[in-house]
């Protein structure tokens, strides 16, 4: 089983290990050429502050995000389970794993990445600023660039695959038969509306439950049979792939 989960705007500075190298990191015989040349984009529009700005969507309080582009091959990595921060990672809460659970997350956790394209749990990655919706001078968009090499690495995944990415990095590279989550919070008297930033949350329990299961669901069955189990109110219409998942209001 492959979990796909989103990326974060925010992520936590600094790390311990070696500066990036797009070698070390998954899929890189298919993915480093687009990584190559989007990070060497990126480090280049990092010398036009302004530029960064309006390419990237921020304000002049955040040109600390510009700074870090600007390094991106010199600073620091983290695994990028650990990079990426906000509610859905809190809810995740890596670090609280048991080393088997973390072999484990490490197996099963990849993220969704407008920089890298996907990145596994334990790849080492730099802090970095560059949304699925950025567009860089000069280049095609996101979406030109990596669908046609991203989308068959994800497509290969020999098994179940769970793409809780939300819509702009699905976008950038669909996988064609993966089981997709919707939230919805249910009132008393029955009605429903989608939630919005508390969704994050709960996709983040969801994947800390698959992360510690030993189940490995084959297919969206036995996914919904093991969310069932974990106390996850989970619907899925009769041959469909798209799940609903219904929490209290």
């Amino acid at each position: 089983m492959l979990v796909l989960l989103p990326p974060s705007e925010t992520k936590h500075a600094g790390g311990s290990g070696a500066p990036l190298d797009l070698a070390a990191l998954t899929a890189a015989d298919a993915l480093t050429d687009v990584r190559s040349q989007l990070v060497d984009a990126v480090v280049a529009l990092a010398a036009d502050v302004p530029a960064s700005r309006a390419a990237l969507g921020i304000s002049a309080k955040q040109d600390d995000e510009v700074a870090r582009n600007a390094a991106l091959r010199s600073s620091p990595t983290l695994p990028a389970i650990e990079r990426y921060t906000g509610v859905l990672y809190d809810a995740l809460d890596v670090r609280t794993l048991t080393r088997a659970q973390r072999a484990k997350a490490d197996a099963r956790l990849a993220v969704g990445s407008a920089l890298f394209g996907v990145v596994r749990a334990g790849d080492p990655i730099p802090a970095y600023r560059l949304s699925s919706g950025s567009q860089l001078p000069g280049l095609p968009t996101l979406r030109t660039l990596w669908k046609p090499v991203l989308t068959p690495v994800l497509a290969g995944h020999d098994g179940l695959v769970v793409d809780l990415r939300s819509g702009g990095y699905q976008a950038l590279a669909p996988v064609p038969g993966a089981v997709t989550v919707d939230v919805l919070s249910e009132r008393a008297d029955g009605t429903r509306a989608v939630v919005s930033h508390f969704n994050k949350a709960h996709k983040g329990r969801l994947a800390r439950h698959l992360v510690t299961s030993r189940a490995e669901p084959a297919d969206a069955t036995a996914l919904v049979g093991l969310l069932r189990r974990g106390g996850f109110h989970v619907e899925r219409q009769r041959g469909s792939s798209a799940l609903t998942l219904v929490v209290p209001a």
